[in-house]
């Protein structure tokens, strides 16, 4: 399974990155992709890595919430439904899969009967319109008689359309006595015929099905519109624009309702009526799906039931729960693993570097800073996880078996990049002349600063890391 993740990381990214569509609507495609690019960056540096400790923490609560709230809710739904395994509830998906399945399309041969039985409504009717057509008369009297060119205009006019009649009737019996021969029906059906009523049966089954489609679509309409009016960043032209289309949504769903209620009903037993506020109510495509059933009265059977439902939910999310957790105990030793190598690594490649570039060495230290602001949360958080009330999990670091080049766990190598050589040669400057890169003594001192407030820094987060592994080596 996928434990808690909710499959919603995307939309949430792209949502949160719609503030930036203003600001590069009039720039130029270069500006354009340097923002985006610049926003993701900046998101992922002081925002993603920032909370990855809280997503964890989070994660980690309130999965161990869900498995506590099932060990009391869960026994009291089993007893309540007679179900004496949670095996049961396996069964219970398998079953609901394969009847959602079987909704997908029609059986052939329904709706082969289903045509037929279309096209003998048809043929019964072009065969009364021919009987009518061939059943009128031109009856003359001298009182009738206005001359011979209006009384042939009439016969002509009477003429043509008992031709049509004719026409219709043949194409309508073509398509009868094909069908017939698909269906190897050697007596045509009348409506005294147990086929007849059932392929009526199949068609009523098929309008239902039909207004419960129009239904759905108006309704989930309606959820997405009103998702979209409370949302913020959303002007008040389309806030009015919304709503009136809200207004004629809502009449729509009422004429949708009513065609639904009128198909429920002519089915045979009557399928439940829908209520409006019931259907204001739908929030989940599932709740529709349940009344899609047209050849057994799904709800009759047990998963079908709300408090089936509700238990089998309940079973399925403690599952994805301890799945969660499992994964958590990994990805924790993960960070806290990460957070000890990156540390090291950089610090060892300043080091390196500060003999062969001290520029380049300048910028790795603005790096582990940007990286170590965080981490004092980072080791915060994971007390926090290592303290919560049942956790399984390990916060000792662990080593990590990629070992490529600028990796983490490597062994850091400085080799100054030929351009950075060249650049800094041709400035005058030598890596080897201690004069070359004097500086004032105020720049002095305000580097002494940050290297204190930096040794400060590392030796906190060193102090409660070490805190950290005696709590979890306590409670282990």
């Amino acid at each position: 399974g996928l434990g808690l993740e909710d499959l919603e990381t995307c939309e949430r990214t792209f949502s949160k990155s719609n503030a930036l569509a203003p600001t590069t609507r009039y720039t130029s495609i270069f500006h354009r992709q340097q923002a985006i690019a610049s926003y993701f960056e900046y998101n992922d540096e002081y925002e993603v890595y920032a909370n990855l400790s809280d997503f964890l923490y989070n994660n980690y609560k309130q999965a161990l919430d869900i498995i506590s709230d099932s060990r009391v809710t869960l026994p009291k739904l089993m007893h309540d439904l007679n179900v004496t395994h949670e095996s049961i509830f396996e069964d219970w998906l398998t079953e609901e899969k394969t009847y959602l399945q079987g909704l997908r399309t029609e059986p052939e041969d329904e709706t082969l009967q289903m045509e037929y039985f279309q096209r003998l409504i048809n043929l019964g009717a072009s065969k009364d319109e021919l009987d009518a057509s061939s059943s009128v008369w031109a009856v003359a009297t001298p009182a009738t008689v206005h001359g011979l060119a209006s009384d042939e205009s009439a016969t002509r006019r009477l003429e043509t359309a008992r031709r049509h009649a004719l026409e219709n009737y043949e194409k309508d019996l073509r398509f009868v006595q094909e069908l017939e021969r698909k269906l190897s029906i050697t007596r045509r059906w009348t409506p005294e015929d147990p086929d007849w009523q059932s392929a009526g049966r199949l068609v009523a089954n098929r309008k239902y099905q039909r207004a419960l489609d129009t239904l759905e679509g108006l309704v989930v309409a309606r959820i997405f519109e009103l998702t979209k009016m409370n949302r913020s960043g959303t002007g008040y032209k389309m806030r009015k624009h919304i709503a009136k289309a809200l207004q004629a949504r809502s009449a729509a769903i009422k004429t949708a309702l009513d065609r639904y209620n009128t198909a429920a009903r002519a089915l045979s037993p009557p399928r439940q009526s829908l209520k409006w506020e019931e259907v204001v109510e739908y929030a989940f495509l599932a709740d529709f799906d349940l009344l899609r059933d047209s050849r057994n009265d799904v709800s009759q059977r047990p998963w079908a039931s709300p408090s089936a439902r509700q238990a089998t939910d309940l079973y399925f999310k403690t599952c994805r729960a301890r799945e969660e957790i499992t994964r958590l105990n990994v990805e924790v030793r993960r960070l806290a693993t990460y957070l000890r190598d990156e540390e090291h690594y950089l610090c060892e490649c300043q080091r390196q570097a500060e003999v062969l570039h001290p520029v380049l060495a300048h910028q790795i230290n603005l790096r582990r800073r940007v990286r170590s602001r965080f981490n004092s949360r980072h080791l915060q958080r994971l007390q926090d996880i290592a303290t919560l009330p049942g956790f399984s999990g390990i916060l000792a670091p662990g080593v990590c078996t990629s070992n490529d080049a600028g990796d983490s766990s490597s062994t850091p190598n400085i080799t100054i990049p030929a351009q950075l050589t060249h650049a800094l040669s041709s400035s005058g400057t030598s890596t080897n002349d201690p004069s070359a890169h004097s500086i004032s003594a105020p720049e002095a001192e305000e580097d002494f600063e940050e290297e204190e407030e930096d040794v400060s820094n590392m030796e906190e987060a060193s102090e409660v890391l070490d805190e950290v592994l005696r709590i979890a080596t306590d409670s282990s």
